[in-house]
C-alpha cells in the first residue's frame, strides 16, 4: 500500500533566470529538498537537483527546469511527498482519527485535528478538549496514551 502524501511546502517564486525556485517548507525535514528527492505538485514529478538555504527558505534546482518560464510555471505549487518511515516520531496523518487514553486507561475521545500552536501543537478532541502533544506519552496504532495534569480533561475545570 503507498503511503500517504504529505504537504512539504510550496514554490512560492522563481530566482534568477536559470530555473532556480524559491520553496518555503512547511516541515523541519530539510531532507526532502536533498539532492535526488522526489516531490509532486499536482501530477508533475519533481526531482531536486540541488538546494541551499536563503533568508529562511530554500533555493531550489529541480530536473528539467532549465529557465525562468519553466520556473514561472510552478509558482504557487504546493510540493507533495509520501510519508516518511521514522517509528519515533509524531505524525499528524496517523494521530488524526486515534483514540486517546489517559495514564489510568480511560478513553478521552479520538483525535480530530492537530492544531499548530507555538509552544506545543496541540492534539483536538472530539469533544473540544486540547491536549498539548508534549503530554503524549506512548502511541501504538490507532491509540495515543497521554498524561496530563488534573483537570485539564474535565469538563468543570
Amino acid at each position: 500500500m503507498p503511503r500517504p502524501l504529505l504537504e512539504v511546502g510550496r514554490v512560492a517564486k522563481p530566482h534568477g533566470l536559470k530555473g532556480e525556485v524559491i520553496v518555503e517548507l512547511v516541515t523541519n525535514r530539510t531532507e526532502r529538498l536533498a539532492a535526488g528527492a522526489v516531490l509532486l505538485a499536482a501530477d508533475e514529478r519533481l526531482v531536486v537537483e540541488r538546494s541551499s538555504p536563503h533568508l529562511g527558505r530554500w533555493i531550489v534546482t529541480f530536473r528539467g527546469v532549465t529557465d525562468r518560464s519553466a520556473a514561472e510555471a510552478l509558482r504557487g505549487a504546493v510540493l507533495t511527498a509520501e510519508a516518511i518511515d521514522d517509528p519515533d516520531a509524531l505524525w499528524v496523518h496517523e494521530l488524526i482519527g486515534s483514540t486517546v487514553v489517559d495514564a489510568l486507561g480511560v478513553s478521552r475521545g479520538r483525535v480530530v485535528a492537530v492544531v499548530a500552536n507555538p509552544a506545543s501543537d496541540l492534539l483536538e478532541l472530539d469533544d473540544g478538549h486540547l491536549v498539548p502533544l508534549r503530554f503524549v506519552t506512548a502511541r501504538r496504532e490507532g491509540t495515543v496514551t497521554v498524561d496530563v495534569p488534573r483537570g485539564l480533561l474535565d469538563d468543570d475545570a
